[in-house]
This record gives C-alpha cells, structure tokens and sequence, in this order.
C-alpha cells in the first residue's frame, strides 16, 4: 500500500499517479541496464480496457539490486527469497511489487515452491498460473511480449491454465478456487482441459490453509460477479468442498427442517446485494444453511463457520449478528418505538436491511419490511435514534439505590421510555424509574419490560 490514507485522492487520481509511480519502477530499472516489464494481472487489465487495481514489475535485476537501485529505505523486502521487492508509492500512488524472472521447483505441499531459480521472461511466463495473466508488457516501448497464448485467449474470452492444468493445480492448490473466480469476474469460459481438472480436482483444496481460502472467498464475494462465482463453484464442486454449510442448497430437503430457497432464489438474493460488502453476502451466503434453525443453533452454525475460515472477530460478530436478526427486522414496522430505535440505531443495520431486501427480492416478493426501515432510517435523526441517556448509573447511585444486578434492568426500562418520549427530562427519568421499581419488587426484575 502507499504512504499516503486512502481516499487522499479523487479515484482517477489515484489511478493516474499509481500507473505514472510503476512506469518511473520499469525507466529506472531499464535505465539502470536491467529488462523490466509490466506483468500478470495489470497486463490483463489494460488489455481489457479497465484500470489496474495495482501494478508488478517483473526484471532480470536480482533482489538486491533492486534495493540498491531504489534505496533501502524506498524498498520493502517482502519475499527476497523468491525475488520480490517491494518499491514504495508516494503522494498517494500504489506501492509497485517488482519480481526478478523465475521458475520454480516443485510444489510438494501444493502450496509454495521448494525452490525458486531466477531465469528470463519466457520461463517465467511458464511458471504461472493462467495464460491471461502470463503477459508482459513495456510501458515505455510499447510492447506487449506474450509467450503463453494469452492474448488470444483474452480475445477468446477464455480462462486456460499455462501448460498441463493439473500440473499447474497440482502446484498450488489454491489456484482451482482462482479458476472459478477469474472466470466469474470476466464472465470468460472455462478452457476444457481446464474446466476438467477444476472439477475433478476440487477436494484437493482442503490443502491449501483456511486463511488462503478465505481470502479468495473474500475476493469473490465483495466483486458484484459474486452470484456468477458462487454459482459457477457449486456446478463445478468446488462450493460444497470449501462451505459444506450451504451444500443443502443443491441437496434440497434437510429432516426436520423447512426446505432451503431454491438456488436460483437464493442466486437472485446474492446477485440483488448493493455493496462488495464481504460480512453481509456471507450472511446472506450461509442463510440457506439456517432455514429452519433455531436462533441459538443458526448463530452458532455460523460461527463456527466463521472460526473455520479464520476470520476476524469483527467479521464473524457481524455475519452472526445479520443472521440472528433478519426475522426481527420484518416485524420492526409494527414493533414498539423502543425496540425499532434500538435495532435500527445498531451500525450494521443498513446491511440488516440490505440482507432482507436481498431475501425478498430471491423470493420474488416485495421488500416492504426492508423498504420501511430504509425509509425510517432516511427520515430518522440520529439524536432521535439514538439520544444520550438521561439517566445514567450515577445518578441511580445519588437516588441512593445500591448498585447490582438491578441496574441495568433499570436503565434499560427507562431508556425505552426515553426512546417512547415517556420520558424527556431527568426528573421525568428518575421518576420512570422508581415506578419500575415498585412495579417489580417481589417479582422477577424486569418481567414487565415488554
């Protein structure tokens, strides 16, 4: 990433300054006696007429010699021993990865190369993965240098593996998943040969770490091809290997259970979702594995699910917390003033609604819940959301009420009556609360909440 924050620059700015950071990467080097060419994924980009999301450099110059050229302080040595340096951006361009020319011994755990041996580009294009991201191209000549077909693949609009696709699967596990998602993001075909060894290959990828595999998913499931991609990886088997939680939507009928939606339901719901947002398509992604599921079970499923994948806290409170209350949010038009301001005022309740809306629109039915709270939320102030509380612990301890259990059963009453307008003054909240009070006294605190 680049010195400067995200979102210094307007989006074609940054986009300007990054291609002019990697075309001074390639003059130095060429300047400095070295070959240096773009490579792989930007390549591909141009070609197709969008703007790269970053850009490598790939260069006969060893990795010492890269540094040395650039400085140490301008460089980062993330991966010396396969060659890669990184040369830093700035005033807001994107850090550019500059790769010497490689090939690669074997993959034996089918993750990463025992070895690595520097060589030229025509070597190098063969060690990787797909022929469409084997280009090479001189941003200062001109030139695009393709030794694996790739152009004409791109023309094509087909996704092939460089070489023997089981050879090239066989190396790096991972790259079956890669298939399905390049494929879905360009909406190219699948090579035969290559289509073949995704599928028969499939199972394999539970070699590849958990984290690697939810990186990818992240990628697929935050494009907007996310439905193509999900799609694509349950008629191929690789969905039902990496996320068995969902394989009932193929299956049908679980015992005991109402049936899942039906996957061209549930493929609409995915494709309907507004935002790349990952947490909110993931949860939308395992619904169908809930169905039926009571509240407890359904967030646990997905939780587990969550810790399988090794993400964060923060993703996995989020998808659990969308799942657990998706049904709340249908009843919240006709709900108590208390409880809609207290879901509604939650942070992630924008994709709440995006999580319904996508449900309903699967379902081919009006999203009315969902367009109620949006238009609630819209209309809604924050301060009439979500006011500061009135009353506060310190003042429960001045009425001389002794700390415990109480408390909080306390202020949640009369925060509910503030949110109501049954309470708007201090006093009016002091007086909320000593009513509650003599109301559960010899009953169960806070039975009469609701």
């Amino acid at each position: 990433m680049s010195d400067a924050p995200q979102g210094t620059n307007p989006p074609g700015l940054h986009s300007e300054l990054s291609r002019a950071h990697a075309i001074d990467v390639v003059r130095r080097l060429q300047d400095a006696g070295f070959t240096a060419l773009w490579a792989g994924g930007c390549v591909r980009d141009l070609l197709l007429g969008h703007n790269p999301a970053d850009y490598d450099v790939a260069t006969n110059a060893l990795p010492d010699q890269v540094r040395e050229l650039f400085g140490v302080r301008q460089t980062l040595a993330v991966g010396a021993a396969f060659g890669v340096i990184v040369v830093k951006g700035r005033r807001g361009a994107e850090d550019v990865e500059v790769a010497t020319f490689r090939t690669e011994g074997p993959y034996l755990d089918g993750r990463r190369p025992e070895r690595v041996v520097f060589s030229t580009p025509e070597e190098d294009a063969q060690r990787r993965d797909f022929s469409i991201n084997g280009l090479f191209y001189d941003p200062l000549s001109e030139q695009l240098f393709d030794y694996v077909g790739g152009r004409e693949d791109l023309e094509r609009r087909i996704l092939r593996a460089i070489g023997n696709a089981r050879e090239r699967f066989t190396e790096d596990k991972l790259r079956i998943l890669r298939a399905v998602r390049i494929s879905a993001r360009f909406d190219f075909a699948l090579e035969p040969e290559t289509e073949r060894a995704v599928r028969e290959m499939a199972p394999e990828i539970l070699v590849v770490s958990q984290e690697r595999i939810a990186q990818e998913l992240q990628k697929i499931l935050a494009h907007p091809t996310r439905q193509v991609a999900i799609e694509r990886a349950a008629q191929l088997g690789v969905l039902s290997v990496i996320l068995p939680e969902v394989a009932v939507v193929a299956t049908g009928v679980q015992a005991g259970r109402p049936h899942p939606p039906p996957v061209a339901e549930w493929l609409r719901s995915l494709e309907s979702l507004p935002s790349p947002d990952f947490e909110l398509a993931l949860a939308l992604l395992l619904r169908p594995g809930v169905v039926g599921l009571p509240t407890e079970q359904a967030k646990s499923l997905v939780g587990r699910t969550c810790r399988r994948l090794k993400l964060s806290n923060a993703q996995m409170e989020q998808a659990v917390w969308l799942v657990e209350h998706e049904s709340a949010l249908e009843t919240i038009p006709t709900s108590r003033e208390a409880v809609r301001k207290r879901l509604l005022a939650h942070p992630w309740a924008r994709n709440l609604i995006a999580l319904a809306r996508g449900v309903a629109v699967g379902a081919g039915r009006a999203a009315t819940a969902a367009d109620w709270c949006e238009a609630y939320l819209d209309q809604t102030p924050r301060e009439l959301l979500q006011p500061a509380p009135l009353l506060t612990g310190e003042h429960l301890k001045k009425m001389q009420l002794k700390p415990g259990k109480e408390f909080k059963d306390i202020l949640e009453h009369v925060y509910d009556a503030q949110l109501e307008g049954r309470a708007t003054t201090l006093d009016e909240a002091q007086r909320a609360a000593l009513e509650w009070l003599a109301g559960t006294r010899g009953g169960k605190p806070g039975e009469n909440r609701y």
